[in-house]
């Protein structure tokens, strides 16, 4: 399937797992490559649940990075096939396109490789694609990105 364009904004992504809503979390404790990233229940908490999705680069048809919406540095980087979320330069941050599929979308890495949500609380896994609930996404839009 070819990407397809996404309104840059700040997101809640929903995981389709079974079981209540499930979302792209970020934990609190960093490790080697950065805080894992989780699918957890909608929290009241502060816990960091929105993220902004936006061109990597201000040219049509560019990937996408995401990062986090509170902490505009931290960004969503790939290490040991597992996602994680980091202050690094923006250049190391993963790019991810979007492709259409059956109940929402799938998140691909610039490899190709598919985001995918074992279950809740279990880490973000990249794994080759295929046609599994457990790599269906919902963006759900919050808010456009604020100027600065």
């Amino acid at each position: 399937m070819p990407p397809i364009p996404v309104k840059p904004g700040i997101y809640k992504i929903h995981a389709h797992i079974i079981g209540p809503t499930s979302l792209l979390t970020a934990t609190e404790f960093a490790v080697k490559h950065g805080a894992p990233v989780i699918t957890d229940r909608l929290n009241p908490l502060p816990i960091e649940q929105e993220w902004i999705i936006e061109p990597a680069e201000p040219v049509p048809g560019a990937p996408y990075v995401i990062h986090l919406a509170q902490h505009e540095a931290a960004g969503l980087v790939i290490a040991d096939d597992k996602l994680f979320v980091n202050s690094v330069q923006r250049s190391e941050w993963a790019k991810f396109t979007f492709e259409r599929v059956i109940g929402g979308v799938k998140i691909l890495s610039d490899k190709g490789l598919a985001l995918r949500a074992g279950h809740r609380g279990a880490q973000i896994e990249i794994v080759p694609p295929k046609p599994e609930f457990q790599e269906t996404w919902t963006l759900e839009f919050v808010s456009p990105i604020e100027a600065e």
